[in-house]
């Protein structure tokens, strides 16, 4: 048995500091180059022991650690990616919540609580951005506990209030918390380390207590034996010579050159062999290390390994894969790879397409759309293809015509066909951006299909014959009205509340001018045909626009405004009465 390093995960609202804290840690700018400025993808960072004794030379108790490092897991920021993180969660042994100690409690802030409540796993607050309060004195990469000493009593008062505000929201949430140089007992209470990840001030003191609670009540969980690797994929790719190479992070067992592996594919479990394995340079990430990769026979979890299998079509990532070297652990991993490689995606009958390069983006994705009540009826891993571009575009209802494509490519053909048919392929590489992109679409579209519909249909109106305003009583009949209700248009005859539809109205105007239509509170005067006023019509009536069953069924699949809607309610309602008993329908 062996002590392996503890896996960290990284959550937190976007922008309060998750991957800039890392690229402190590891010496990168990996925060800068993300799209969007959001991590999009499960990322992983070795940091070993030597490294954290470094850091942490001027903190007591640095000499006493044992544990072999940490592996950081940096996770999405952003709530679309939400299954990520629980991904995330269910990868860690300890988690950092990244906090901006200014904005405290976020949407996403709220939403990682849950997932490490659920997933029980336990955490540290790293109190981020102290470096932005007013009149403190910058330490860079001094520990917390040095520097806050050297603060003006004022900042130092500033900070603590700060920091009871978020004492009290963790309070509220039953979650006794406290700055962690004041706790007596780590295991009752969450520790809040003040940091400022881009300077490196506190780094040292959030390093000591990760690895020492890591170590102190952890170390059960981190001792492993031989036994068959299982990890996730976090990418895959195609290397020219040498076959496919999976960016994985191994989280039990030992992997070995040679070795069976069961990994998740597009049509199911992948059966495939391990060509050989590589880890990037300690404090490298995975993605992109800074320096080369380091050839290995065997890695040991919990690590960050690029695994290198023969060409293989299909594999999917955010998959599972599992070593499987004898013919019962075949047949036990392919079940659960199976499983574990379906997303997590409630579809229906009718709804968008989307499209997603790893299984945790397209649930992310989903997630998000959700979230916007926007059904999705395909969710797949993989390029947007012409076929699914005329599929979608074959949908009943136009505002499904669309396929979201995240970080994913979408053939040419597909693109040909997108725009001969009239259906959309929206592309993007941050998650949020891409579901705008879809909402400002089906918007416009919306709003487009209402204004084609007004011309060629009748949209409700309600409108009242003023009293004392009759011009003329017939051939036409011209009386002043003032509209309740929706717009009122000429060459629509006129339904009275009883039912009967009486003369067509002619024209509006108001003063000398004649106008097209006219809209809630205006007072105008109309000319009706075929009606003589005090017979057919009475000042003081209350009339609609009269309107076929064909146009009321068509309207009610559209973005009606309130009174609008209501106004065809009141019309259903009267045709129903005196026509027919499920007019409309």
């Amino acid at each position: 048995m062996v002590l392996r390093q503890p896996i960290v995960a990284v959550l937190g609202h976007v922008d309060h500091g998750k991957t800039t804290l890392l690229d402190k840690i590891r010496g990168t700018t990996l925060a800068a180059r993300e799209p969007g400025g959001v991590t999009q993808h499960i990322g992983a960072t070795e940091v070993p022991l030597a490294t954290i004794k470094k850091v942490c030379e001027a903190l007591p108790g640095a000499a006493r650690l044992t544990v072999p490092g940490l592996l950081f897991i940096d996770t999405p920021g952003h709530e679309a990616f939400t299954n990520l993180r629980s991904r995330g969660g269910a990868l860690a042994d300890i988690a950092v919540l990244v906090v901006d100690v200014r904005e405290g409690f976020k949407p996403q802030t709220l939403e990682s609580l849950k997932i490490l409540r659920a997933r029980k796993t336990p955490f540290v607050v790293a109190l981020n951005k102290i470096d932005m309060l007013d009149a403190w004195r910058d330490h860079p990469g001094s520990a917390f506990v040095a520097s806050f000493n050297e603060q003006l009593e004022a900042v130092q008062q500033g900070l603590d209030e700060r920091i009871y505000r978020i004492i009290e929201r963790f309070h509220e949430m039953g979650i006794p918390s406290d700055r962690y140089d004041r706790i007596a007992d780590f295991r009752k209470t969450v520790a809040l380390v003040p940091v400022a990840a881009k300077i490196g001030e506190g780094i040292p003191d959030l390093l000591l207590v990760l690895a020492g609670l890591a170590q102190r009540y952890l170390e059960e969980e981190l001792r492993v034996g031989e036994g068959p690797a299982r990890g996730t994929v976090l990418e895959v790719k195609h290397e020219k010579g040498i076959g496919t190479a999976m960016d994985s992070i191994l989280v039990s067992g030992t992997l070995h050159e040679g070795d069976t592996l069961v990994v998740g594919g597009l049509d199911g479990a992948v059966e495939t062999r391990v060509k050989g394995l590589q880890k990037p340079a300690a404090l490298s990430e995975i993605r992109d290390p800074k320096r080369r990769f380091v050839s290995l026979k065997e890695v040991g979890a919990a690590a960050g390994v690029r695994v290198f299998i023969p060409d293989t079509e299909g594999v999917v990532p955010g998959a599972l894969f599992r070593v499987a070297n004898t013919p019962s652990e075949r047949e036990e991993a392919r079940r659960e790879v199976q499983e574990e490689s379906v997303p997590k995606i409630e579809l229906q009958e009718q709804g968008i397409f989307i499209r997603a390069d790893a299984i945790g983006s397209l649930e992310g994705l989903a997630f998000e759309l959700r979230s916007k009540e926007v059904p999705v009826k395909s969710a797949r891993v993989g390029a947007v293809t012409r076929k699914e571009v005329l599929d979608v575009a074959l949908s009943p209802e136009p505002l499904h015509r669309a396929i979201l494509a995240f970080s994913t490519d979408v053939l040419p053909d597909a693109k040909e066909a997108a725009h001969a048919a009239d259906a959309a392929v929206i592309e993007g590489k941050v998650i949020y951006k891409v579901v705008e992109d879809y909402i400002e679409w089906r918007d416009a579209r919306k709003k487009r299909a209402l204004e084609d519909a007004r011309k060629e249909v009748v949209f409700p109106a309600k409108f009242i014959a003023l009293p004392d305003h009759t011009f003329r009583a017939s051939k036409p009949a011209i009386f002043g009205v003032r509209v309740l209700a929706g717009r009122l248009r000429p060459g629509v005859r006129v339904l009275r509340n009883d039912g009967r539809v009486v003369g067509e109205l002619k024209s509006i105007r108001t003063g000398e001018e004649t106008i097209a239509e006219a809209w809630p509170g205006d007072e105008v005067a109309v000319a009706v045909d075929d009606v003589t006023m005090g017979r057919q019509l009475s000042e003081g009536d209350t009339l609609y626009m009269d309107m076929n069953e064909t146009d009321a069924r068509r309207l009610r699949g559209l973005d009606l405004s309130d009174d609008e809607r209501a106004v065809l309610d009141e019309i259903t309602k009267i045709k129903r009465k005196h026509e027919a008993r499920f007019w409309g329908m």
